[in-house]
């Protein structure tokens, strides 16, 4: 496995993150247990969760069996860089979600209960909350960090814009400020070329892609639903999408077919070659799942294919793949 830092930070981390979303709700405890622990096997040492993944309100359901995991010992908690979020919904009263000083302090002390560690290695924030000062925000995530809660912060879901007001925000704290973004990036989804990767590359942010196959369709899907196998993408939006899509899907699938690869591990291994990109984020239902991702970090894309995936999968501006404002300006 190959490491490479988080953004400006020194923490090395894996070229791939274990996405734990499905633990719990798609997959058992056990199986959870042990996709991590063949995920330390592989080398991965960086793993994301979320107080709300589990999807029971207050439950934190996901963080608390990666905390039961950490207190099997063995070196678990310390070979692995954890990151977690807040933002969303842990109650029904007013100040149980979103950024503020308070419920940052309890949102904290909670994942720290429930994942058994006595400090979060990356703390990112799930979204922008347009109702707190950044102010507010930054007193409190120091406080975490004067207290040796948290070690890093990061956000998810921001605009470039928002990534430059929090770290004007920090810089005149003489804060460290954010050293991660996590966005939905893949082939089919390109927006955050246009200002959030300009805007994470001269704060010196990693990207830490979420949905890097969309939903599955880059997955191999056609040729699953062909195999006759069962695939998630082949429902709700994704069949949507599927259908308005299915001509690039296709032709993607037999360019993947030419190079004798698996279309997940071609999805996969463009987002690596994306500049600023630290680990796109994989969320296996088995270890078998797993073991295949492997191959994604490992596996080069020449220039010609990656022309290729460019055409089948244009960028998001007329004037190619360039970022705002050249994107539309001229």
């Amino acid at each position: 496995m190959e490491y490479t830092h988080l953004g400006r930070s020194g923490l090395s981390v894996s070229r791939l993150c274990l996405g734990t979303m499905n633990f719990g709700p798609e997959t058992s405890e056990a199986d959870s247990h042990a996709i991590m622990d063949r995920a330390h096997e592989h080398g991965l040492n960086f793993f994301d969760t979320a107080n709300v993944y589990g999807w029971k309100q207050g439950e934190g359901v996901t963080e608390q069996i990666i905390g039961r995991w950490f207190a099997q010992g063995g070196g678990r908690r310390e070979k692995t860089v954890v990151a977690t979020k807040l933002y969303g919904s842990m109650g029904d009263w007013p100040n149980d979600n979103k950024l503020s000083a308070l419920n940052i302090r309890r949102a904290a002390d909670a994942s720290l209960k429930r994942l058994q560690t006595d400090y979060i290695d990356l703390y990112q924030m799930h979204h922008v909350d347009r109702d707190t000062p950044w102010d507010e925000i930054w007193e409190a995530f120091s406080v975490l960090r004067q207290q040796g809660k948290v070690i890093y912060f990061g956000s998810s879901n921001f605009a470039g814009w928002h990534l430059a007001q929090a770290q004007e925000a920090a810089l005149a704290r003489n804060f460290l400020g954010l050293v991660s973004e996590q966005s939905i990036y893949n082939l089919m989804t390109r927006w955050v070329e246009l200002e959030v990767l300009p805007a994470a590359k001269h704060y010196g942010l990693g990207v830490i892609p979420w949905s890097p196959l969309h939903g599955g369709l880059l997955g191999g899907v056609l040729r699953k639903q062909r195999e006759g196998g069962g695939s998630r993408s082949s429902s709700g939006r994704s069949a949507d999408a599927l259908e308005k899509y299915r001509d690039r899907i296709d032709a993607y699938e037999k360019l993947c077919a030419e190079l004798g690869e698996d279309p997940a591990n071609v999805g996969l291994a463009w987002l690596l070659h994306q500049e600023g990109v630290t680990a796109p984020i994989i969320g296996p239902r088995t270890a078998e799942q797993l073991d295949n991702s492997l191959r994604a970090a490992e596996l080069r894309l020449d220039a010609e294919v990656l022309g290729k995936l460019d055409e089948l999968f244009p960028a998001p501006a007329p004037n190619g793949s360039k970022p705002a404002p050249e994107a539309y300006a001229w």
